[in-house]
C-alpha cells in the first residue's frame, strides 16, 4: 500500500534562526504599492531608491561590447578580481586620496559594496562579536551584523562629538569589547558627511581600544558646493586599523553591473578574500575589464555627475520649500535629501506618509522608519529623477497635500 505523507510542506520546512533576527523589511509593502499602479499604467515618480537612471559613461559600454565576444572572459574568473583592476584601483586611491595601495594584497574586488560588506562580516565577526552601527544605518550596516551571528551597538550619526564619545566610553567599559566599527561617509539615509579630523579621532579610538574599523564610501565622489569627501584611508594610521568599501555603481551609474572593491589593510583584505573564495567565482571578467576603462579615462563624467545631483538637490529643496515643507538642510555630498516630516503630517509617521505620497501624488520616498528607528520622522528623497520630474513630484505633492484632512503647508 503507497504510504502517504502525513506532514504538509508548511510542517516540516524550518528555516534558520537567522531568519527570524531580520525584522519585515519595511520597504517592501512601499514597493509592492509602486509595482502595481506602474502595472495600472501610473506614472510614478520614483525617489525611494538609489537607483541612478543616467547612463554609464560610454567608453565603459564601448568596452564591455569589445571584450565579451573575447571567449576567454566567458570564463570563471578570479574571487580576488583581476590583478589588471586591482592594479587601476590602486592607481585611482593614489589619484583621487593620495593613498598608497599595493594592488596584489591591499585591493580586492567585490560584487558591489554591499556584498563585499556582508561577506566582510562573515570573515569578521561571530556569535557574540559586538560591532559600532551609525544609526539610522542603511539596514545592510546593521543585518550583515546579525546575519554572521554577531551584535550591534547603534550610534547617532548626526553628531560627530556624541558619536566618538559612545565609542569610546562603550569600548573601554563593555565586556567582551567590541570588534568593529563601522562608518559610512557621506551617510546613507541622511547624507551626513564626515571632515578629516572625525576620522582622525576614529583612528586615535580604535588603536586605543583594539577596534577593526570598516568605512563604507559609496557616495564618496558625489560632492557639491566644493566640499571634498575624505577617504578614511588618507588618514594617518587608517592602514593599520582598517578597511573601506567603495564602488562603481554611484559616480559612474553602474549600479546594475554589480562592481565594487574593497582596500586597505592586508589582513582584513585576505581574510575578505578567504571568504569569497568559498561563495563566489569573482565578477565577469568583461565588465571588470570595462571597469578599468571607468577608472583610467571617466573621471570627468564622476565630476559631472556630481554637478547633476547638485543641481537636482537644489531644485528640489527650493521647491519643496516653495511649498512650504522648509528646514530641510541641503546635503554637502551623496545623492539623497533627507527630510524631517512636515508638522501637520509628522503624527501619521513616515511609512504612513510614504503610502499616502505614493497613492495620492504617484511619488515614491523612503520611510525613514526603514532605517531604523532613529530614522522615524524623516523620509529619504532620492536625486535620480532628472530636474523637470524632480519639480513635476514637487508639484504632485503639493495638490495631494491640499487635499488631506490634516491640513496643508503653507506656501511661501
Amino acid at each position: 500500500m503507497e504510504e502517504k505523507p502525513t506532514d504538509s510542506p508548511a510542517d516540516f520546512i524550518r528555516l534558520s534562526q537567522r531568519m527570524s533576527m531580520l525584522p519585515p523589511y519595511l520597504f517592501g509593502s512601499i514597493n509592492k504599492l509602486k509595482d502595481r499602479k506602474r502595472r495600472e499604467g501610473v506614472d510614478v515618480i520614483d525617489m525611494a531608491m538609489g537607483n541612478p537612471t543616467d547612463p554609464t559613461p560610454q567608453p565603459i559600454v564601448d568596452k564591455l561590447c569589445e571584450v565579451v565576444n573575447d571567449p576567454k572572459n566567458h570564463r570563471y574568473s578570479s574571487a580576488a578580481g583581476i590583478y589588471n583592476l586591482r592594479r587601476e584601483v590602486a592607481k585611482y586611491y593614489q589619484a583621487q586620496w593620495d593613498v598608497k595601495l599595493d594592488p596584489e594584497h591591499e585591493v580586492i574586488a567585490t560584487i558591489g559594496s554591499k556584498e563585499g560588506f556582508s561577506h566582510l562580516c562573515l570573515a569578521l565577526l561571530g556569535p557574540g562579536d559586538m560591532a559600532f552601527v551609525p544609526t539610522p544605518s542603511f539596514p545592510i550596516h546593521s543585518y550583515a551584523v546579525v546575519l554572521a551571528g554577531g551584535n550591534y551597538i547603534g550610534v547617532p550619526v548626526a553628531n560627530d562629538e556624541e558619536l566618538l564619545r559612545r565609542v569610546n566610553d562603550t569600548a573601554a567599559t563593555l565586556t567582551p569589547r567590541p570588534k568593529v566599527l563601522f562608518l559610512n561617509y557621506p551617510h546613507n539615509p541622511t547624507s551626513h558627511t564626515a571632515d578629516p579630523e572625525l576620522f582622525r579621532e576614529t583612528v586615535a579610538i580604535a588603536k586605543r581600544h583594539h577596534l577593526i574599523v570598516v568605512h563604507d564610501f559609496a557616495y564618496g565622489q558625489l560632492c557639491f558646493d566644493g566640499y571634498v569627501a575624505p577617504s578614511f584611508l588618507s588618514t594617518p594610521g587608517a592602514m593599520e586599523v582598517g578597511a573601506e568599501f567603495t564602488t562603481m555603481s554611484k559616480a559612474f551609474n553602474m549600479a546594475g553591473w554589480r562592481i565594487g572593491y574593497c582596500a586597505g589593510n592586508r589582513k582584513i583584505i585576505s581574510a575578505l578574500g578567504a571568504i569569497k573564495g568559498y561563495y563566489d567565482y569573482g565578477i565577469f571578467q568583461a565588465i571588470q575589464v570595462a571597469s578599468i576603462i571607468g577608472l583610467r579615462e571617466c573621471g570627468a563624467h564622476a565630476k559631472e555627475q556630481a554637478l547633476k545631483y547638485q543641481e537636482r538637490r537644489d531644485a528640489l529643496i527650493a521647491g519643496l520649500e516653495r511649498i512650504g515643507w522648509t528646514g530641510i538642510e541641503p546635503p554637502r555630498a551623496g545623492m539623497f535629501v533627507w527630510a524631517a516630516i512636515p508638522e501637520p503630517f509628522r503624527a501619521m509617521g513616515s511609512m504612513e506618509l510614504a503610502r499616502r505620497l505614493m497613492e495620492d501624488a504617484e511619488v515614491a520616498v523612503a520611510p525613514g522608519l526603514g532605517f531604523g528607528p532613529e530614522g522615524e520622522g524623516h523620509v529619504r528623497m532620492a536625486l535620480v529623477e532628472n530636474k523637470q520630474r524632480l519639480q513635476q513630484a514637487v508639484r504632485q505633492m503639493k495638490r495631494a497635500f491640499a487635499r488631506w484632512p490634516e491640513g496643508q503647508l503653507q506656501p511661501r
